[in-house]
């Protein structure tokens, strides 16, 4: 029997499917598809299986957490604007077993004050932010070398 790969769920949060369109001076003008695209190559690249889903509702991305300590050995989420203000989101990441990384296309504590804020972070192993969609590809790195 070979060797089970390590599952990582990517996560989007509000109006990140919008990236490629909306305030592309700081998002990018790449599309979210083609990002998602090139997260699941490089995760198979790393060796691992990954799954990518995005919600603009906070409520489905707290059953998605809820749901991936049963499928999933990691986490890879941007939170959009959750990360400053949802409480309920840092509980369920707080509530699974498996680590959590949170990533952002801009350096999050270089933009307005209220976004310098995370109230997910300190149930998160990591966060990178500022890269791009390399922050993602960097999430994905870090997580597999501590699962």
């Amino acid at each position: 029997m070979g060797i089970m790969k390590k599952r990582i769920l990517v996560l989007h949060g509000p109006n990140i499917n919008m990236v490629g369109e909306r305030e592309t001076s700081i998002y990018g003008k790449e599309s979210f598809e083609s990002i998602n695209l090139q997260i699941l190559d490089f995760a198979t690249q790393l060796g691992l299986e990954c799954e990518t889903f995005q919600s603009n509702s906070e409520g489905e991305l707290i059953d998605r957490i809820h749901a991936a300590r049963h499928e999933f050995d990691g986490i890879v989420i941007n939170a959009g604007a959750y990360t400053h203000y949802s409480y309920a989101i840092r509980d369920a990441i707080a509530a699974i077993k498996i680590p959590c990384v949170e990533v952002h296309f801009s350096n999050i504590h270089g933009r307005e004050e209220f976004r310098s804020k995370s109230v997910i972070a300190p149930a998160c192993v990591g966060q990178i932010s500022g890269f791009g969609k390399y922050s993602y590809l960097l999430a994905l790195q870090g997580l597999k070398n501590i699962i």
